[in-house]
């Protein structure tokens, strides 16, 4: 039974396709064409499996893709598959879940704005480009300015993490964070909705890499992953300090 303000940030279904409660809070509008570019990213492009490469149905797509901005904040989920699939089978997965995100939630496009299986390849989630701050249906009151990064599979207590897994989410983290950002570090964010634990308006200090139940009355992305986000901060600061170096040498 789904309580009123308790999401469990994914569920298993049939087909391992997964059903959310974390509808996204709509902004005014898109932000124009002609926007100023973002800054350079702090991290180079990791390798991504685009829409077209997994074969998403752009026909569900309802309406056009809403940017906010740089991001701020990084927000890591499970989305609740099990752990027993082949990494071939990742693109079926991926279709079945949009078509629940869309179909079953009745959402614009699939929540997350990236989803890494357990062998570490990365797929672009919802539609409006990579290299742009598009705004996901992942963390109620907290859509904006952030960017959410699925892990494929479940992560309750003593499920191992893939060290794959772990390095694909810091590689998509530390490209899409805002270059003056610290991963390690703590950001200043505002609700943007009063099913957030946090009031619409209310601001709050979150890790600028944090887990869904950080914002949100939801065991995701479970506790084995959650414990692996000082790793993956970790890992993310490594990748930039690298990134650096290499553009200074």
């Amino acid at each position: 039974m789904w309580l009123r303000r308790t999401a469990v940030c994914a569920m298993v279904v049939p087909l391992a396709f997964l059903v959310l409660r974390d509808a996204p809070v709509r902004l005014t509008a898109p932000a124009p064409a002609t926007a100023k570019p973002a800054a350079p990213p702090a991290a180079p492009r990791p390798p991504i499996v685009t829409r077209a490469a997994w074969h998403a149905d752009e026909s569900l797509v309802k309406e056009d893709a809403v940017y906010t901005g740089t991001v701020r904040a990084v927000f890591v989920h499970h989305t609740g598959h099990t752990n027993a699939y082949d990494c071939a089978d990742a693109p079926r997965m991926l279709r079945a879940m949009e078509e629940a995100h869309v179909r079953g939630e009745g959402w614009d496009d699939i929540g997350y704005n990236f989803v890494v299986d357990r062998c570490g390849t990365i797929y672009e989630g919802r539609a409006g480009g990579v290299g742009r701050s598009v705004r996901g249906a992942h963390a109620t009151g907290f859509n904006a300015h952030s960017v959410g990064v699925a892990a494929l599979g479940t992560f309750a207590p003593g499920v191992p993490v893939p060290k794959a897994l772990i390095e694909g989410i810091a590689k998509v983290g530390a490209w899409k964070l805002g270059r003056d950002i610290d991963p390690e570090g703590f950001v200043r964010m505002v609700s943007t909705n009063d099913e957030s634990l946090y009031k619409r308006g209310e601001e709050v200090y979150l890790h600028a890499v944090a887990g869904h139940r950080d914002t949100f009355q939801t065991y995701c992305p479970g506790e084995a992953l959650y414990a692996q986000l000082p790793t993956i901060r970790k890992e993310m600061a490594r990748l930039r300090a690298a990134a650096k170096a290499r553009r200074t040498d």
